[in-house]
């Protein structure tokens, strides 16, 4: 090759098809991204912020309930109850009556405290007069379930 063939060779140019630095192609791409990495950001907060406020709720009414008498106590804590697995599970298993409650409740709390602690007086002995049963017991044990909810 002579140097009067390398003066025919063009100059450095960006590819044609493009028309200039930044390709449309690849905007759209990164700003696709960037929104779909915004709404899973969005949908994980919205789940962290509804189990928070449930948590908080619950424990809340707990507490309010710990003022009442002991048979209005235990009454307002079964609502209770029955508003979280129906918040959690759905109205099919809010439903549920006797040990088949209890076992639904201890499915939905991950636990044995309603069929052998003292849980087992919202399945067998509500609306019964409070004969063995520690009230702060109970109390104690729906306040541990309550605050490890993360749904």
């Amino acid at each position: 090759m002579t140097p009067s063939d390398l003066s025919a060779l063009r100059g450095l140019h960006l590819p044609t098809g493009g028309g200039g630095a930044v390709q449309p192609e690849m905007v759209a791409a990164i700003a696709l991204g960037f929104g779909l990495a915004l709404l899973v950001g969005l949908i994980r907060f919205v789940r962290a912020r509804r189990g928070l406020s449930l948590r908080r709720t619950l424990l809340r009414e707990l507490t309010r309930a710990e003022t009442l008498e002991p048979e209005a106590r235990r009454v307002a804590q079964a609502r209770l109850l029955r508003r979280v697995v129906r918040t959690l599970k759905g109205e099919e298993a809010a439903g549920a009556r006797g040990s088949a409650w209890a076992a639904t409740l201890d499915d939905t709390f991950a636990t044995d405290f309603f069929r052998n602690g003292p849980g087992r007086v919202f399945a067998d002995d509500l609306y019964r007069r409070p004969t063995a049963t520690d009230p702060g017991a109970v109390d104690a044990g729906l306040g541990r379930l309550f605050s490890q909810i993360r749904a």
